[in-house]
This record gives C-alpha cells, structure tokens and sequence, in this order.
C-alpha cells in the first residue's frame, strides 16, 4: 500500500505542476470558463495557476504535505462554482477540448470528487496506510 501511496504523490504532484503551469501557458482557457459574476478573471486565474503549483511544491515535502493537501482540498471545493458554471454554459472549449454537457457534469460529479478523494489520502484527516 506504501508504493501505492508514493505512486499516486507522485502523480498528483506533477499533475497540480502541469495544471498550474497552464493557467499561464494557456490563460484564454480559463478566462472563458471564470463565471462572470467572479470579478477579476485575470488575477482569478493567476492566483489558481500559483496555488496549484505551490501545492504541488508543497506536497513533495512531508512537513508541508498534510497543509499541501488540504489547500488543494479547498481549492478544488472554491473551484466548483466554475465547473457548475461549465454546464449551463456548455458547449464551450477549454484549449482545443470541447467540453459538452455530458462532460461537464462528469467534471462536476466524477471528476472533482475523485481529485478530492485523492487529496484527502494525503491530508490526514483520515489514516490511510
């Protein structure tokens, strides 16, 4: 179960550092999927690029990993309103992706509970061994 766990540190943590990365390789993406009613998409988008990536930062260590999981824990919940955002708004593109309704809410309903999952092993809150 510990390489498992190592395993899946691993891959969370260069997912958060690529998905943070393209909030500035690709910020027109992001732009298009901010709510409107959420004031400054600009700086919004900004702020999550370096949040994921310095969660991501923050996960590699284990004095930072537990405070790392649970920032990403809350940032994919502040996240939500933009996903449920997608839906009503949806067909839209995300990058060259075409993002139906269908896959909106499977963002919403499969997709983010799973990222959260995911976090919450390495938040410790609950022991997972």
């Amino acid at each position: 179960m510990q390489n498992l766990k190592k395993t899946g540190l691993f891959i969370l943590v260069v997912f958060y550092l690529v998905a943070g990365v393209n909030h500035f390789k690709a910020p027109s993406s992001y732009y298009n999927i901010i709510p409107h009613y959420i004031p400054f998409p600009v700086f919004v988008n900004l702020l999550a690029g370096f949040c994921e990536i310095g969660f991501a930062v923050l996960l590699v260590f284990p004095k930072t990993r537990v405070m790392a999981a649970r920032g990403i824990i809350l940032m994919l919940i502040a996240f939500l309103p933009v996903h449920i955002s997608m839906i009503g708004n949806a067909p839209l593109y995300l990058g060259s992706l075409k993002v139906t309704p269908l896959l909106a809410w499977i963002r919403l309903l499969v997709l983010q509970p799973l990222l959260i999952l995911w976090a919450l092993v390495y938040a410790d809150w609950f022991k997972v061994d």
